[in-house]
């Protein structure tokens, strides 16, 4: 008997043969089990992050073709432990770092120093000082202001003072401080940032990293009109903009 649909009625529903419901049914199968396992990937991978710390900077050291060379992801793991233990990351203030911070809380030794400022010598300078003196002279002042402003879109701006192993380690260490807070203050008062303690990184070293050699003479420098010498580089302030991303 056929029956007539009226003007107003509903369609008549149409049923789906065997072999289309298995389909249908499969499709649903895979769509649950693919959610299933994405939310399974996320939980074991904050699962991981949480248990190993390490194992996250790991994780966002990734090379990013728009990067300049030296961000390589061993460069980035370095990095990210510094930005870490000198209150860059996560902190309100700055904090900065001691020898014992950079040794203890970002595992940094001589060859991590050298393996981290070594390549920024393009985006560097080196700030020098008389001996046993922390006081910016004409030179200092100029090329400190002209790397700050050589920015192009960097994030964090690093300042590491040296002492040379003449004298005390406490006293180099307090001076290698007083660098570091000379070229701090300098910056605030030619600047006036407001924002500036949460773009700069201050690390000093004292003479308790190794000494570095002749080759950073090579550095822009604030006296390229004298002879430069091991003894004056590890007196001094490596300045230096990082454009990696992390």
């Amino acid at each position: 008997m056929n029956v007539r649909r009226t003007q107003d009625g509903p369609p008549p529903r149409r049923r789906l043969d065997g072999k289309a419901g298995v389909v249908a049914a499969l499709v649903g199968v895979a769509v649950v089990g693919g959610a299933t396992a994405a939310v399974a990937s996320m939980v074991h991978g904050a699962r991981q992050r949480l248990e190993d710390p390490r194992a996250a900077a790991q994780a966002v050291a990734i090379a990013d073709d728009a990067e300049v060379a030296y961000c390589t992801p061993a460069f980035k793991v370095v990095l990210q432990r510094v930005l870490n233990a000198c209150g860059l990351v996560g902190a309100e203030q700055r904090r900065g770092c001691q020898p014992a911070d950079v040794k203890t809380f970002a595992s940094i030794g001589d060859e991590d120093f050298n393996a981290l400022f070594a390549p920024l010598k393009d985006r560097g300078a080196v700030i020098l000082f008389d001996e046993n003196m922390d006081t910016l002279d004409d030179g200092a002042k100029a090329l400190l202001e002209e790397r700050w402003q050589d920015r192009k879109g960097a994030r964090y701006f690093f300042v590491v003072a040296r002492a040379s192993k003449d004298g005390t380690v406490e006293g180099n260490r307090a001076l290698s401080h007083k660098r570091a807070n000379s070229v701090m203050f300098h910056l605030k008062q030619a600047t006036q940032d407001p924002d500036l303690d949460k773009q700069i990184g201050l690390l000093w070293l004292g003479s308790e990293f190794a000494q570095l050699s002749k080759s950073y003479c090579d550095w822009p420098n604030s006296r390229a009109d004298k002879r430069c010498t091991p003894e004056a580089i590890n007196r001094s302030a490596f300045v230096s903009w990082v454009d990696c991303r992390l």
